[in-house]
């Protein structure tokens, strides 16, 4: 039986418009928009009624929207659920992880599957099919992560892009686990230049950095905040250059992930005047976190400890400006949760033993308005680098990250005047703290559709895990 939704209204906001509509779902995508109070919009519910009589049943739902945003479902293009790092896994799940981010208005993931040095790059991603398939609340597709490059994985490359997994992940970080160096690094973007892949970069020099870890401990710097003094922001500037200039060798795009620095925000927009493709995504702890928690006293730092690190709070500045001209295109989470109890705790008296990563899936789009709150994005510009654009980038767009006719009906309803309190206590990761514990923002979500199905409906959780599907990507759209 059809099934059809009305939400009625909200103020519709895109990356290209904002207009008062309502909004029609028809079998799980958007069928139409009409002008609030129009005679096109009152006949989307025309039907459920006649004479006073209830409407059909299995007609649908009215969702009231007055007053509210009705905004695309966020695409969180990094993240990391059941990764194994430093001897442990992240805490979240498939399942948690993506409940979470429906929680937090995403209703698209796009996790690494991992390649191990020796294996295919097959076998990496049916082992994360394995994981997923089955076990999300909403929509999840794969990037690779490229740990061994040879020809036999060269090939298999090729066989990815076809079937819809169409980037693929570099670490100049790392020895020893995913390391690459410049040699690997260019036959891989050559392949990609070829086959119409996108290559992403963890961009920091590993090599450089592992002498410097090695040097604080022989000094007996230990504790977490030295984590972000021996990653020096000089050292992912570097990297990101290196990484730019072997792309342009092999005339491939680039996409930068997890920027922090304002080093490296300069040679992004360097490259990008110089009219190359060449793109960045930041994340929020860069944005909202510095330094100072990673000093926080105790052992508490460790809680922060992620890489590329945090920096001080004056590099904040650059990465808003970056987004704000569009040097930077994306804000991902780079979602990688341990627990502090029993997996941060792993590096007491050893910074470098702890596990790199933090929780953040759930808080991205709330930080996000923040930011337009205090006014350091637009509205419009909030929706673009959180949905439309990680869609563009990852070939997934129009299907997501937008709200127009034919798109999956994957929307929030987002009450920007609800005043909140980022806790452990009230969040629903599978992490024991909060970056953000105790920060206040206005804006919260209160009802999420994915593919018109209801995730959480007004501040109740009504998904299911199963419901998300695995959605195979076209090419990286932003180059069009």
């Amino acid at each position: 039986m059809s099934s059809r939704t009305v939400i009625r209204g909200g103020l519709v906001v895109t990356a290209s418009d904002e207009i008062h509509a309502d909004v029609l779902i028809q079998d799980g995508r958007v069928a139409a928009l009409a002008a609030t109070g129009t005679p096109a919009a009152e006949a989307f519910t025309a039907e459920r009624s006649e004479m006073g009589a209830p409407p059909p049943e299995g007609w649908g739902r009215v969702i009231d929207a007055s007053g509210k945003y009705v905004i695309p479902g966020g695409v969180d293009g990094h993240t990391h659920m059941e990764m194994p790092f430093g001897g442990t896994y992240a805490a979240d799940t498939f399942e948690t992880g993506t409940r979470a981010a429906a929680w937090g208005g995403t209703t698209t993931i796009v996790d690494f599957a991992i390649q191990s040095v020796g294996r295919s790059l097959r076998s990496g991603l049916d082992a994360w099919h394995a994981k997923a398939e089955g076990n999300c609340a909403i929509d999840y597709a794969f990037h690779m992560i490229v740990s061994d490059v040879n020809e036999k994985t060269l090939k298999e490359m090729d066989l990815l892009v076809e079937e819809g997994v169409t980037s693929f992940k570099q670490f100049m970080a790392y020895p020893g686990v995913f390391y690459s160096d410049d040699g690997q690094i260019l036959r891989a973007m050559q392949r990609a230049a070829e086959n119409g892949g996108l290559i992403m970069m963890h961009a920091e020099n590993g090599i450089a950095i592992d002498v410097l870890v090695e040097q604080a401990l022989a000094r007996g710097e230990t504790d977490p905040r030295f984590h972000g003094e021996v990653r020096k922001a000089l050292l992912e500037a570097e990297a990101t250059h290196r990484a730019i200039r072997l792309a342009q060798v092999a005339g491939a795009p680039l996409y930068v992930v997890h920027v922090s620095a304002t080093e490296a925000v300069a040679e992004l927009t360097r490259a990008r005047d110089e009219g190359l493709p060449v793109f960045g995504e930041t994340c929020p702890q860069y944005l909202f976190l510095s330094t100072d928690n990673l000093a926080e006293p105790g052992f508490e730092g460790a809680k922060y400890v992620c890489s590329t690190p945090l920096r001080p709070q004056e590099y904040q500045a650059a990465l808003w400006r970056g987004l704000r001209t569009n040097d930077l295109q994306v804000v991902s989470t780079d979602h990688c949760p341990f627990c502090f109890s029993g997996q941060k705790e792993l590096g007491r008296g050893d910074f470098s033993k702890i596990p790199n990563g933090m929780p953040g899936v759930e808080n991205r789009m709330d930080l996000l308005h923040q930011a337009v709150v205090d006014g350091h994005i637009s509205r419009r510009r909030w929706i673009e680098i959180a949905c439309a654009t990680p869609a563009r980038m990852f070939g997934l767009y129009p299907k997501k990250g937008t709200i127009a006719p034919g798109a999956d009906a994957d929307i929030v309803v987002y009450d920007p005047h609800a005043e909140q309190v980022i806790s452990a206590e009230t969040h629903h990761m599978n992490v024991d703290y909060s970056a953000y514990e105790g920060r206040r923002i206005t804006g919260r979500v209160e009802t999420v559709l994915s593919r018109g199905e209801p995730v959480v409906t007004e501040r109740e959780y009504t998904g299911r895990k199963g419901h998300g599907v695995y959605t195979p990507r076209a090419t990286c759209q932003y180059l069009n």
